[in-house]
């Protein structure tokens, strides 16, 4: 097994978690932040659904520009993030070992704030999402909702 090859099976692994995550959140209380400082769940939310489209135009070109996708509602937000999910698997399936060791580029306002190989900020970007994904379900007890299990069960989900 490659490293893409290995990528790939850790985002199949990964997708199903992300989406009880997210689908677990309730909807109407987006606008939820432990703390003044830290980020709302429709801003987590927000971050999860742009960055992975990013990472299609990246798997496809190379470049990836950076534009915020408006979350309006939990549901909204699991089809768009599920959506660029799949849709970036299919790019990288068809990736050979040159298009994911090229040269990447991720900009935010026009200006060039990462380089480095296509799956070297792949990776990034997955490492990125589950360590949002990870805030996010530190916010939906306090929500009103329920913990899905993630990596194993939650006090939520045993029973």
């Amino acid at each position: 097994m490659n490293e893409r090859e290995f990528f790939q099976a850790r985002r199949k692994a990964e997708k199903d978690v992300f989406l009880r995550v997210i689908r677990a959140l309730p909807d109407g209380k987006l606008d939820y932040r432990p703390h003044e400082r830290s980020p709302s769940a429709a801003e987590l939310l927000t971050t999860l659904v742009s960055e992975h489209g990013a990472c299609i135009d990246l798997a496809g070109t190379g470049r990836a520009d950076w534009k915020t996708a408006e979350v309006r509602s939990v549901e909204g937000a699991a089809i768009a993030f599920e959506r660029h999910w799949d849709d970036l698997d299919r790019l990288i399936a068809g990736l050979d070992d040159a298009a994911w060791a090229g040269n990447g580029r991720f900009f935010a306002g026009g200006k060039l704030v990462h380089e480095q190989p296509v799956g070297g900020l792949l990776w990034f970007i997955l490492f990125d999402g589950i360590h949002h994904r990870g805030q996010l379900s530190t916010y939906i007890r306090p929500m009103g909702g329920n913990v899905p299990p993630i990596y194993g069960p939650s006090g939520d989900s045993r029973g």
